[in-house]
């Protein structure tokens, strides 16, 4: 569907439409230049963490990277770095952990003022310490433009204004969290198993 959505490839039937307009009458590098990804697999290219976050776009300016970051908290651990924003990025960023390559995605994303943002699974493999900081950012950005998050970490979506539950290719439930709940169908079994693993956790229960 995400595919579909930053036309990877045109769908046979149907339509997806963006403020009423079929994404197909769409110029496709206007489309894409309005919609952020952040993937569950960062890319980051060899450079500094600068020009990651820039990608050689010359309009961005030193202000905006910094601002991004701080917006999305990734700001907090590139200050401890001994070349803050000069800092080297080695091939695929294998010198960074997870949840700090996913902070730069963050602020990459951010920088170029996407009007849909698009998290697929972007939360699957981080720390929780990450997680909440990517939730807290993600709280700021609600209201900047539309976000469809795909996650299996319920905790991600739960503050979602619609979630779509999908099986087997099909949307078997539909609506807010709360509601969602109160229908004890999938979802409610989904939120309650992985609310058990997480008190288990708590309880360092093994």
């Amino acid at each position: 569907i995400i595919s579909l959505i930053v036309r990877n490839y045109d769908i046979q039937k149907g339509q997806i439409l963006v403020d009423d307009v079929d994404i197909r009458k769409i110029k496709m590098s206007s489309l894409r230049s309005k919609i952020g990804q952040m993937l569950q697999d960062v890319f980051l290219f060899s450079g500094t963490i600068e020009s990651n976050i820039r990608l050689r776009d010359e309009n961005i300016t030193d202000r905006d990277v910094l601002s991004a970051s701080k917006y999305v908290n990734a700001d907090y651990f590139i200050q401890k770095l001994p070349d803050k924003y000069d800092e080297l990025v080695r091939e695929r960023g294998n010198n960074f952990s997870s949840g700090q390559r996913q902070l730069l995605s963050f602020a990459r994303t951010i920088v170029h003022n996407p009007q849909i943002m698009i998290l697929d699974e972007a939360t699957a493999n981080i720390d929780t310490e990450t997680e909440m900081l990517i939730q807290e950012s993600l709280n700021k950005i609600m209201n900047i433009g539309t976000m469809i998050i795909v996650a299996h970490r319920l905790s991600t979506i739960q503050h979602a204004d619609n979630i779509n539950v999908m099986q087997k290719g099909e949307i078997i439930e539909q609506g807010p969290h709360q509601e969602l709940l109160k229908q004890k169908g999938h979802y409610y079994k989904l939120y309650q198993l992985q609310y058990s693993d997480q008190e288990t956790k708590h309880q360092g229960v093994k």
